[in-house]
């Protein structure tokens, strides 16, 4: 993705600051993560700079974990050009190492009980900025799921009652472009099995209680033992932990609209006289 509209966000029709301020001269500065954390956006933030004119040196890569205070990369070229990035370059670093270092957390935490339990994303992300959002998710450890409305069907609760049920729903399927998966939103465990010999490929377990996502999940994989079950619905980091072992899936909106920004700071390099 073209990141030249985000600077041109910022910029407009000149920074002022910077213009005024700071001398037309060559300098140096460092990015620091000023928190433990899982860095994501460092790719976007050197291109950020790249715009400008500033060459970058990449001391952790995406996905790589850091501790607090720990420098990320070196910036060197014209001194306008690294003051006039920063603010947009640490706001992709900001935002996209906070998902994945949220990502990884739970991550972490599930897989010490069901290390085949999937962490997924969802749609609930920023208009604009989804691609990067999902791009955190992964780098976190994280399954991205869908990208759009394009490229996976997804039959929600809206879609069934527009249809009449979930039955008249997936009469549809037929009708879907080949090797395309289909996942269906079920709220009881009659439509999941339902789903299941229809020929879903994935059922969405949708504010289901971990007790009857497990009974979903094992009288639906006797029907298709290939059949996915996502557990989805007001899960969170601290509730996450009672669906393992009970879904192949579990789908969480905040890890996009809910985790929070880690720190980064960006520190010039004093000049010589």
């Amino acid at each position: 993705m073209d990141l030249r509209p985000f600077l041109d966000e910022d910029i407009g029709p000149g920074d002022i600051t910077t213009d005024i301020f700071v001398p037309d001269v060559r300098g140096k500065a460092c990015v620091i993560c000023e928190e433990d954390a899982v860095v994501a956006g460092s790719a976007e933030a050197a291109e950020i700079f790249g715009l400008l004119g500033v060459s970058s040196e990449q001391l952790a890569a995406d996905g790589e974990k850091v501790r607090a205070g720990e420098k990320i990369m070196i910036l060197e070229g014209p001194l306008r050009g690294i003051l006039t990035g920063e603010r947009v370059a640490l706001n992709f670093l900001m935002r996209m190492s906070g998902i994945a270092t949220e990502t990884d957390s739970i991550v972490r935490k599930v897989s010490e009980k069901d290390p085949d339990l999937k962490i997924a994303g969802t749609r609930k992300t920023t208009p604009g900025f989804r691609s990067f959002e999902k791009k955190a998710i992964a780098l976190g450890g994280g399954w991205p799921h869908r990208n759009g409305l394009y490229d996976m069907v997804l039959v929600k609760d809206n879609h069934i009652l527009a249809c009449g049920g979930v039955g008249n729903a997936l009469d549809h399927i037929q009708d879907v472009p080949e090797g395309m998966a289909v996942e269906i939103e079920v709220t009881n465990i009659g439509d999941g099995i339902l789903a299941a010999k229809m020929g879903a490929d994935i059922i969405m377990a949708d504010h289901m209680s971990p007790r009857d996502t497990k009974e979903l999940r094992e009288r639906a994989k006797a029907v298709n033992t290939d059949v996915l079950i996502e557990a989805s619905g007001n899960i969170t980091k601290e509730n996450v932990i009672g669906y393992a072992g009970c879904a192949d899936i579990v789908s969480l909106g905040s890890l996009t609209h809910s985790s929070r920004a880690i720190h980064f700071s960006l520190d010039i390099a004093p000049r010589s006289e």
